[in-house]
């Protein structure tokens, strides 16, 4: 079976694409002090203020102790507060500091830039339709399996 058999196997193919993608973007990331998986989360938690732990966890596709253990970097370095649950004692909300937004927006436009890179051999409806079926498989990942 060999290559061949991997370049059928779709998720074989995101896996790598993803793999490739986020050494590329990592390496951006590098002279803003960050991770992907940082900038990630400063982006969920930009984009919904509040969220709890496991919510990050599910959004970042990590495990809640991975979650945690970032979020203390994150918090240790300023861009991150986490807060109790006013109504929940057991939960945690996420909250971005003025130095998380910041060090956001400074990293965003090297990572456009660095993807803008990524895809520019593509065309405009090539870039349209890789991104229509990926947020259409997404979607599909959260329905149940049909048997």
């Amino acid at each position: 079976m060999g290559e061949q058999g991997h370049g059928r196997v779709v998720s074989f193919m995101v896996r790598h694409a993803w793999l490739s993608m986020r050494a590329a973007i990592g390496t951006e990331l590098e002279e803003f002090g960050l991770t992907v998986p940082q900038f990630a989360t400063l982006m969920m938690v930009g984009a919904s203020p509040g969220m709890s732990v496991a919510q990050l966890a599910r959004s970042v596709g990590s495990t809640r102790q991975a979650a945690n253990e970032m979020l203390a970097a994150l918090e240790r370095d300023g861009l991150i507060t986490r807060a109790p649950h006013p109504t929940d004692r057991r939960t945690h909300q996420v909250h971005l500091t003025a130095l998380g937004g910041r060090r956001y927006e400074e990293a965003l436009p090297a990572v456009v830039r660095r993807e803008a890179e990524l895809e520019a051999a593509l065309t405009a409806d090539q870039r349209d339709a890789a991104h229509a079926w990926l947020a259409a498989v997404s979607a599909a990942c959260q329905e149940p399996a049909q048997k």
